[in-house]
């Protein structure tokens, strides 16, 4: 097994609080000599006052180059291109006191994600070593906690590996950085506990497992399967209670157990839910189930989550119903890197992310091409999106018994991470484009199969339940399925290179640069229009084929490890900025579907800069029936939707109108539902920018101090009329003052009129501003 310290069945966890609450909550205070004594389970928060250095020569940590720092946490700051990414040893450690109460209890310690390969020392005791830089891993601390002061010790090597896979970081197509990323936590328990779900080590075991034997709005049934030890030296009689509650709607059951000592047991309750809210994409709906133990009616342990009632299956036509409901999947892939910091991202910049993706229309996501973070997943589950889960592997296979058992174990503890969220329709215990001998797919299908009985499997070759396969590989390669199957990728690499093959390094064909998706937010007018167009194409043909969802690659641009560009097919910048193609993904959502959490409801948008160079022929972006054209207020047509072939199985084609030619002004758009104007979009032919303005991008999670949250603050340039004006390259200064930081590796420079910086949050905001300059623009400040 690739995880150490997995030494019996009696280890416990309480699950992250932050795991059940609607928006990632603050970062608690450090545990101190101070601190009463711990009267029931409890998590504590080990993000802040960690030691970082990096290794010397000899991979050791130089004495006198220690510096303090906050998780998540990257080695290494990264230009905007990040085309050498740091590798090499990075040494952590941390400082802390047991008080006395802890040496009763038992104290475990999950790191959420380490890259690459971890080893741990507690007070010079090694304690042992994990591989695999995206999946938890939580040691037993207690035999080798010592009263007062102790000292934890983490050596992280992010350097290739053949047995964690994928490729060497020099042939990949994306990059994999480093550090303590994700968050770290003590957790503190009674000899009586609920095990940890990756340190107990049980298919199908192990913490906390919902599952819905019957689903439906007059009656679901709701089976509780809670992992329960008692490491106490005498029998221990308890009450498990388990609670639902959903908007006024609380089911309850409590049943009465004894557990003789070192004995673990499985406990199943069951709960009947009458008038059931029910999960899907548009109605995401989620109940809080609470879990406790209770012995001589005092509280051992409380754990808190969000589950969400639904059911995922395939009819015989191989067609997706949610509930009962017949559901086609629009989709997008996602990459979790963010500039400069690379994966060391913030809970809350998760979360914004996830309400860009449903912002642009999109229901389902494709986690390529490893496993993304629980807060990414939490917020899945709250906003409304179906994922495909997926463990690491891109375009790489190694026949060493060590790393197929490697892979094997990183599906078994994927699924027990993140089989409570409602989100995940599927598994894809897969190596992406990878080429696996049969006995190994049967090994990761049959694994599914065994830590979550009744999943689906997926996977890129024909031994798993679902077949997903790229469109580009589709082009040569198609057979029409015989099982259900999902477009994995499309949109990008058919319009990039003629081939049809899986080695990247062997760029055949390519097309021009006119042709191809891959385009930067600078690229222009035109070569935007290109993408908006390619991507129109594509998702048009996914609908000939019997596919239940397809994923558009991808959402955000992204560094790749291989190539000294970034891959520029997102509908979105590197930071976050919208491209065209964002808005016409965003017209295919039904202009009923409405929620205040993200952007919705009827839209229209103009894919046109109106400036002198621009086309006469303009396309608007609409989910309406029918949309006005205005240049200047006066009316240029009133068109229904296109009837192209480009358009023919779209939800809500293109308007596309031609103009007699160029006239400065305003162009101003007006969606009519029912002959009522619903939405209305202008954009205004700009003269030369005079001034800044600035904003900052909360996407439905304001800024947070104390937890290390990174956001986005955006600079508009605009003329003397307010207009934008969508000029590139123009460089930017940035200054700020009070606890912020500017992350900013490399020159701040506009691009279609708007620059971009990374801010991260200090302890406190009050006061802290941002100010940005340019040559001939007049100064702006944004105050936190």
């Amino acid at each position: 097994m690739n995880y150490f310290a997995r030494t019996a069945l009696l280890l416990s966890n309480v699950l992250w609080l932050s795991a059940c609450q609607p928006n990632p909550p603050s970062d608690t205070a450090d545990i101190d000599s101070t601190t009463s004594g711990v009267a029931i389970s409890q998590t504590i928060n080990f993000n802040q006052q960690w030691q970082f250095t990096k290794a010397d020569e000899n991979g050791q940590p130089p004495a006198d180059s220690w510096q303090t720092v906050q998780l998540p946490h990257t080695p290494n700051l990264e230009p905007e291109v990040v085309n050498d990414q740091w590798q090499g040893i990075a040494w952590y450690k941390k400082t802390f006191d047991a008080p006395a109460s802890w040496h009763e209890k038992t104290v475990l310690l999950r790191f959420e994600a380490a890259m690459n390969v971890a080893t741990v020392w507690l007070n010079d005791q090694q304690l042992g070593e994990h591989m695999g830089g995206y999946l938890p891993f939580t040691l037993d601390l207690t035999p080798y906690l010592q009263p007062g002061s102790n000292t934890l010790t983490v050596k992280l090597d992010n350097q290739d590996n053949p047995l964690t896979g994928p490729k060497p970081l020099g042939l990949l197509d994306f990059n994999t950085y480093g550090g303590l990323y994700r968050g770290v936590s003590v957790m503190v328990k009674d000899p009586l506990h609920i095990t940890d779900e990756i340190l107990a080590d049980i298919p199908a075991g192990g913490g906390i497992f919902v599952t819905y034997p019957q689903v439906s709005e007059d009656v679901s049934r709701v089976n509780i399967k809670t992992h329960v030890a008692n490491q106490s030296a005498t029998p221990a009689t308890f009450t498990l209670v388990q609670t639902l509650e959903n908007k006024g709607q609380t089911i309850s059951q409590q049943t009465q157990y004894t557990l003789e000592p070192g004995q673990a047991e499985h406990l199943e309750q069951h709960l009947t839910v009458e008038q059931a809210r029910l999960w899907s994409p548009t109605q995401p709906n989620l109940y809080t189930l609470t879990t406790e133990l209770r012995r001589n009616n005092e509280l051992v342990e409380r754990q808190q989550r969000k589950i969400g009632i639904r059911e995922f299956a395939f009819n015989e036509n191989h067609e997706l119903l949610i509930n009962g409901e017949k559901t086609f999947l629009r989709g997008v892939n996602r990459h979790q890197e963010y500039p400069f910091v690379g994966y060391a991202i913030s809970p809350q910049a998760d979360y914004r992310d996830a309400v860009k993706i449903k912002s642009a229309g999109f229901d389902y996501v494709r986690l390529s091409h490893y496993p993304h973070s629980p807060a990414f997943m939490q917020a899945a589950d709250e906003l409304g999106l179906v994922l495909l889960n997926a463990v690491l592997g891109w375009q790489f296979y190694n026949a060493d018994p060590a790393f197929e058992a490697h892979i094997i174990d990183s599906c078994a503890d994927l699924i027990r991470r993140d089989r409570n969220h409602a989100s995940v329709i599927a598994w894809e215990c897969s190596l992406n484009e990878s080429d696996m001998p049969d006995e190994f797919i049967a090994t990761l299908h049959n694994t599914v199969k065994t830590e979550y009985p009744g999943a689906f499997s997926a996977g890129w070759e024909k031994g798993y339940d679902i077949f997903v396969q790229a469109r580009q590989h589709r082009l040569q390669h198609y057979s029409t399925p015989n099982q259900p199957y999902i477009v994995s990728e499309y949109g990008d690499w058919e319009y990039y290179a003629q081939n049809a093959g899986l080695n990247q390094d062997a760029w055949e064909g390519l097309k021009e640069e006119e042709r191809t998706s891959r385009q930067l937010l600078n690229s222009g007018e035109k070569r935007l229009l290109q993408q908006a167009l390619n991507l129109q194409e594509a998702h048009n043909d996914n609908f000939t084929v019997p596919a239940f969802a397809d994923g558009y690659w991808v959402m955000f641009d992204y560094n790749r490890g291989y190539a000294d560009d970034i891959e520029s097919s997102g509908i979105m910048s590197l930071y976050r900025q919208p491209k065209y193609s964002y808005y016409f993904f965003q017209s295919q959502r039904s202009p009923e579907e409405v929620d205040n959490r993200y952007t919705s409801g009827p839209m229209v948008f103009i894919a046109s800069d109106w400036q002198a160079d621009s086309r006469p022929t303009v396309r608007v972006f609409s989910n309406a029936e029918q949309v006005k054209l205005y240049l200047n207020d006066t009316l240029i047509a009133q068109q229904t939707p296109d009837t192209d072939a480009l358009s023919s199985h779209l939800a809500h084609p293109p308007f596309t109108f031609k103009l007699a030619g160029f006239e400065a002004g305003t162009l101003r758009a007006e969606a009519l539902i029912e002959d009522q104007v619903v939405a209305t979009h202008s954009v205004a032919t700009a003269s030369a920018p005079t001034q800044i303005a600035l904003r900052i991008d909360e996407s439905g999670m304001p800024v947070q101090a104390g937890v290390k949250d990174v956001v986005f603050v955006y600079a508009q340039l605009l003329d003397a009329n307010g207009n934008p004006a969508f000029v590139n390259n123009i460089e930017l200064s940035a200054s700020s003052t009070g606890d912020i930081t500017i992350l900013n590796q490399s020159p701040i420079m506009t691009a279609r009129g708007e620059a971009a910086l990374l801010i991260e949050a200090g302890q406190q905001l009050s006061g802290a501003t941002v100010t940005v300059s340019g040559p001939g623009l007049a100064a702006a400040t944004l105050t936190f």
